[in-house]
């Protein structure tokens, strides 16, 4: 029924302009401590409401695990659905190292960057820099991050080569890395061949977080591989 998604699609922009439109009259009178709570509050509300909307549900492991403080959550990269699903099911804030494409979004990006998030161009190594510095601000201030090291969605249970300059983000911050296991979100979109998305089943795993500070040199190289085995551990228990 893709007429439905059309004129839920046509809904969910209108909404999110009425909900820029009162925000930006309602932070005026706003702290900056009110400004993040309340974007992170109907960041979370939009997500939700995404995910509920395919009918899909989020059985989530080891929320425990979620330290206090700003954080780098490192995860696998299945389909369009991660970032709702990290934004929804996750609770804190989170800001996300995006691709610059969905920029181009304005009303989709406009509440991303209410929640700290940074757009990078990968094709610029400069820009990217520039994004990775950018991004270890904002953990220093307090934020957290997410990013996905792979860069593109794999539209499949298989993982793509972690790109090493993603642990880059919590190194230099010093913060830690918590790793998370996404599986399903492929199936959701991606498998329908981007024509319709399907009720399934996300496992949302979050495992424990990895102190960078006390990481020695050889420990920080390997960083990417050991953050990757960690998901892929989760990925094979999961799929058998």
């Amino acid at each position: 029924m893709p007429y439905l998604w059309l004129i839920y699609g046509i809904y969910f922009l209108i909404k999110l302009f009425v909900k820029k439109t009162k925000f930006q009259i309602l932070k005026k009178k706003m702290t900056p401590e009110e400004i993040d709570k309340y974007a992170y509050e109907e960041l979370w509300k939009l997500a939700t409401s995404l995910v509920v909307a395919t009918g899909s549900t989020v059985k989530i492991t080891g929320e425990e695990n979620i330290p206090e403080g700003s954080c780098v959550f490192v995860g696998n990269h299945q389909g369009n659905f991660d970032v709702l699903v990290l934004a929804g099911y996750i609770h804190k804030p989170i800001g996300f190292i995006a691709k610059k494409e969905l920029e181009s979004f304005p009303l989709v990006s406009y509440w991303m960057k209410q929640q700290h998030s940074v757009f990078m161009d990968r094709e610029d190594p400069r820009a990217s820099v520039k994004a990775i510095l950018e991004g270890t601000e904002n953990l220093k201030k307090g934020y957290c991050m997410a990013i996905y090291p792979e860069g593109t969605r794999s539209k499949g249970p298989d993982m793509g080569e972690f790109k090493k300059g993603a642990m880059k983000l919590a190194l230099k911050a010093g913060v830690p890395i918590v790793p998370v296991t996404i599986n399903g979100t492929y199936k959701m979109f991606e498998s329908q061949n981007g024509k319709k998305t399907k009720p399934v089943e996300v496992d949302l795993i979050i495992s424990k977080p990895i102190n960078t500070k006390s990481l020695s040199k050889e420990e920080q190289n390997n960083l990417s591989e050991h953050v990757k085995a960690i998901i892929q551990k989760n990925l094979d228990e999961l799929n058998g």
